[in-house]
């Protein structure tokens, strides 16, 4: 059986060959449009049926973190930051010249303590020459007292 001796009749018409493959193309390709265009439909109503989320709650909060942004006045924040990292290099230099001081005083109080020794030494040295000097006092004394005893030896008379 081949396609240009098939007839086929509908009511009082009939339909040869290639006319029926012709038809049964367009009729297979309006069946197929009419499925997919059901599917369509179908799924739309799916989607349209699922709840769609309640994006209040989201906007609010995008607006309270965009007014935050705005009162902590982040535009600002660079130069506010380059102004820190300014007063942190003074600190640090600042710092250093703190440590070179202490250093020094370090010294300074290894310098006194070396002179509370020698004021130490000094004034046991004077204690010690208040007594020579009392002594070089009472010396004096008896050296006269001697002068003047050899004196009224060689004239009593005076």
């Amino acid at each position: 059986m081949s396609l240009e001796n098939t007839e086929l009749k509908i009511g009082k018409t009939s339909f040869k060959g290639v006319w029926i493959a012709i038809v049964f193309g367009i009729g297979s390709t309006i069946g197929g449009g009419v499925w997919t265009a059901s599917s369509l439909y179908s799924r739309l109503e799916a989607v349209e049926a699922k709840k769609i989320p309640n994006i209040k709650p989201v906007t609010e909060r995008v607006t309270l973190i965009e007014q935050r942004l705005q009162d902590n006045d982040v535009s600002q924040l660079k130069a506010k930051l380059a102004t820190l990292g300014t007063h942190l290099e003074t600190i640090l230099t600042q710092q250093e010249k703190l440590l070179e001081l202490k250093t020094e005083l370090s010294e300074l109080d290894k310098q006194m303590e070396s002179m509370k020794a020698t004021v130490k030494q000094g004034e046991l040295i004077a204690e010690s020459m208040g007594d020579i000097d009392t002594r070089m006092k009472k010396l004096t004394k008896e050296i006269e007292d001697l002068w003047s005893g050899m004196d009224y030896l060689s004239n009593p008379l005076k």
